[in-house]
């Protein structure tokens, strides 16, 4: 497994199924749940993740591999985000860098590879179908041939993981289910005083992630108010942004998030959605 860099915050699920001592049965779990797998050996997974930040420091994806045969790229999210397979697409085309030696690119022999698989995992609180594919070809801009298959594309499973959707997966893999309950339990007391150490005092009581939560209440809690933190603020700096007029404001917003976040511009106006077009005109301003 790579040598990774620690510089990030991450999140519960990110903890959940990829740093814990129990995450590579979780990924099990996940993985069966999803395709119908029947895999029991932690041995056949191997963990997978880029030494560096792709798109921001606080990290919410899981990447691994089963047997050598399928990877797959998951991430969680609150909010939705129509570039998600532009990402998975950088993604998935550096890991493959990694995997294959520079030399072996050019032999007369194919060279076999992982089947990439890619999904990800909403629980926000705006309505959202219970499952939904976001393809890479959307993205492509107008030629006048919409008839023609495209030669390049990607598709996203997004699941909504709220209960109240009942998606099926729920009822396959426990962990994803309890994690569910867990981020539901914390939203209800989100607001009032010490809410994430009561969330997650009533979790152990009724039962859910009791023994992951039991061992690991205070980094969890500490993984939960890092993450309202980065929500919070890219939220606040979106609002303000629209309160002092759309030019001025996102320049605004764009530089108190370099000095805050201390990550690149680039980053910076994806997470803000400043269209590319733009992004130009305000990397001259910065």
């Amino acid at each position: 497994m790579a040598t990774e860099n620690r510089e990030y915050k991450d999140s519960v699920f990110c903890d959940l199924f990829y740093h814990d001592v129990t995450a590579k049965r979780n990924i099990l779990s996940l993985y069966n749940a999803l395709y119908g797998t029947h895999y029991t050996d932690p041995e056949k997974v191997e963990l997978i993740r880029l030494e560096d930040i792709l798109f921001k420091n606080f990290k919410n994806d899981v990447a691994f591999s089963i047997d050598g045969k399928e990877m797959l790229l998951s991430e969680h999210q609150s909010t939705i985000n129509p570039n998600i397979p532009v990402r998975c697409l950088l993604y998935v085309a550096r890991e493959y860098e990694k995997m294959i030696p520079q030399r072996d690119r050019y032999r007369s022999r194919l060279i076999e590879i992982p089947k990439p698989n890619f999904v990800m995992f909403y629980n926000g609180v705006r309505n959202y179908p219970d499952e939904q594919v976001l393809k890479l070809s959307s993205a492509y801009r107008e030629d006048g041939r919409n008839n023609v298959h495209p030669e390049l594309d990607l598709s996203v499973r997004v699941i909504n993981i709220n209960t109240e959707k009942k998606h099926p997966i729920l009822k396959k893999c426990d962990i994803l289910r309890e994690y569910s309950e867990f981020v539901e339990r914390v939203r209800t007391y989100k607001g009032s005083k010490n809410a994430v150490e009561k969330a997650v005092k009533e979790c152990i009581q009724k039962g859910i992630l009791k023994d992951y939560l039991t061992r690991k209440s205070s980094e969890v809690i500490n993984m939960l108010l890092d993450e309202y933190d980065y929500e919070t603020d890219i939220e606040v700096q979106r609002e303000e942004a629209k309160e002092e007029g759309r030019e001025e404001g996102l320049l605004h917003a764009v530089r108190s998030l370099i000095a805050s976040l201390k990550l690149p511009p680039e980053q910076v106006m994806e997470m803000l959605k400043i269209p590319l077009d733009e992004r130009k005109k305000y990397m001259k301003m910065i």
